[in-house]
C-alpha cells in the first residue's frame, strides 16, 4: 500500500516534546528541511524557536563555564549498555545505576542538554513537576533521578539521530540509517556528533565528579567501533532477548513514540519492514565490532538470565569487565528489585505470520544466541508467559 493510499495519522505535539530543549541551529535546519509542516503544528514550531532563542545566552554561558572547569579534567572511559530496542537495556541500566560509583544521564539533562548545569538548576522544580509518571512505551516509572539514555539529548544538539525520523516520520527510514549507521552522513556531520557527545559527557563528569559514566543507548549497538575511537578503554555490555518478543515489542515502541513525537502526518505501514531489515544489520555490526575488542572490554548476557538470576548475572558482569567488587553494590540492587513489586510488562499477541517472518529473516541471530528457531517450539520469557502461538 502506498503512502497516499494509507490513512495518515495526525500529529499532536505537546510542550513536553524533546525538541523544546534543542538549540536554534538544529531547529532551523530541521524545520527548513521538512517544510511545509501542517498548519496546526506551526504554533509548536514557534514555541520551540522562541525557547531556543531565550536559552541561547544561557547555553553560551554554560559552554564557557564548562570549558573553564574541564580544561584539565580526566574523564574515565564510559561503560556502555547496548542491545536492540526492547531487549532489556533499560532494566539492566536501572539495576547497574544503583551502584553509587556510576554517573548517568538524568531526565533534566535529557530535556535540557545544553543548559542542565546552570539554567537547569533554576528550572529543576518546574521541570520535575512536568515529568510524566511513566514512560510512553511501557509502565516503567519516570523519576527525577531515573537514568535516561542519551539519544534524545543528542538529537537536540545535532542532526545525526534516528529520533529525527520519529519527529519527521515521512523520512523515517532515511533518518534511521543516518542516525544509526551514519549512512550518507558527511565528515562535518560526524565531527559535529563527536564534538557534541564529548561535550555532553564532559558536563556529566563535571556534575558527578569521581564517578564513571554509565550510558544506555540501543543506537550504540551499531556504533561500538566509533565509540572506541573516542574512548579506547570503554567497556560494553550487550543484552539480547528472544527475537520473537523483540519484534512485537519494537513495533509497539515505534507506534507509541510516533504518536507522541511526530510533527508530520504519518502512516505505520512501513514499520515492520524497517524492524525486520535493520535488526540483522545492527546485530552483525555489533558482532563484528565486539570481535575486535579485548575480552575484558565486552560481555554479553541474555535478558531471561538477568530476570531469573539478577544478582548472579550482575556479579558476572562486574568480574568480566573489571568493574570492582559487586559485594558493596548488592544491597542497593536488592532494594531496587524490592521496589519493583508487582510491575507488569506489556503483553503481546504472536500471529503466525509475524513469527514466520522473524524466523526467516533473523534465523542466523536466533541460532547465534541459542533461541529456538521454530516459533511453535520457542518458550518465551515471562513477559509472554508461555509458548508462541
Amino acid at each position: 500500500m502506498s503512502r497516499d493510499q494509507t490513512e495518515l495519522r495526525t500529529p499532536h505535539p505537546r510542550l513536553s516534546h524533546p525538541l523544546m530543549g534543542a538549540d536554534i541551529g538544529t531547529l532551523l535546519q530541521q524545520f527548513a528541511t521538512h517544510r511545509p509542516l501542517p498548519m496546526h503544528v506551526l504554533p509548536f514550531v514557534a514555541m520551540t524557536l522562541a525557547s531556543a532563542l531565550v536559552r541561547t545566552p544561557f547555553s553560551l554561558c554554560e559552554r564557557a563555564w564548562t570549558a573553564a572547569r574541564t580544561r584539565h579534567q580526566e574523564m574515565p572511559s564510559p561503560v556502555f549498555i547496548v542491545g536492540h530496542w526492547r531487549s532489556g537495556t533499560t532494566h539492566l541500566y536501572n539495576l547497574l545505576s544503583r551502584d553509587p560509583r556510576f554517573a548517568f544521564v538524568s531526565p533534566l539533562a535529557t530535556g535540557l542538554p545544553w543548559d542542565f548545569c546552570l539554567l537547569g538548576r533554576v528550572l529543576r522544580p518546574l521541570l520535575e513537576r512536568a515529568l510524566p509518571e511513566h514512560r510512553f512505551i511501557d509502565q516503567v516509572k519516570v523519576a527525577s533521578d531515573a537514568p535516561q539514555e542519551d539519544e534524545i539529548a543528542l538529537a537536540s544538539m545535532q542532526t545525526l539521530s534516528f529520533y529525527h525520523g520519529l519527529y519527521f516520520p515521512q523520512r523515517l527510514e532515511w533518518w534511521f540509517d543516518r542516525g544509526v549507521f551514519f549512512d550518507g552522513a558527511s565528515v562535518r556531520e560526524i565531527r559535529c556528533w563527536r564534538r557534541q557527545i564529548r561535550y555532553f559527557y564532559r558536563k556529566h563528569a563535571l556534575m558527578q565528579p569521581g564517578r564513571q559514566l554509565l550510558i544506555k543507548n540501543p543506537v550504540y549497538t551499531a556504533r561500538v567501533k566509533e565509540l572506541v575511537r573516542l574512548w579506547p578503554d570503554a567497556r560494553f555490555i550487550h543484552i539480547h532477548r528472544n527475537p520473537y518478543v523483540v519484534f512485537q515489542s519494537t513495533r509497539h515502541f515505534y507506534r507509541k513514540l510516533l504518536h507522541e513525537l511526530a510533527l508530520q502526518p504519518y502512516d505505520e505501514s512501513h514499520l515492520d519492514e524497517l524492524i525486520l531489515s535493520r535488526y540483522p544489520r545492527m546485530m552483525q555490526r555489533l558482532i563484528d565490532d565486539v570481535a575486535e575488542l579485548p575480552a575484558s572490554h565486552a560481555v554479553e548476557i541474555g535478558f531471561d538470565t538477568l530476570e531469573q538470576a539478577p544478582l548472579e548475572t550482575l556479579r558476572g558482569i562486574y568480574a568480566a569487565l573489571g568493574l570492582g567488587s559487586f559485594t558493596q553494590v548488592q544491597p542497593h540492587v536488592e532494594a531496587y528489585l524490592a521496589e519493583l513489586g508487582e510491575y507488569r510488562k506489556n503483553q503481546y499477541l504472536f500471529p503466525p505470520t509475524d513469527n514466520q517472518r522473524v524466523s526467516e529473516r533473523w534465523r542466523s541471530f536466533i541460532e547465534h544466541w541459542g533461541y529456538a528457531t521454530s516459533p511453535t517450539q520457542a518458550r518465551l520469557d515471562p513477559e509472554v508467559g508461555g509458548v508462541v502461538r
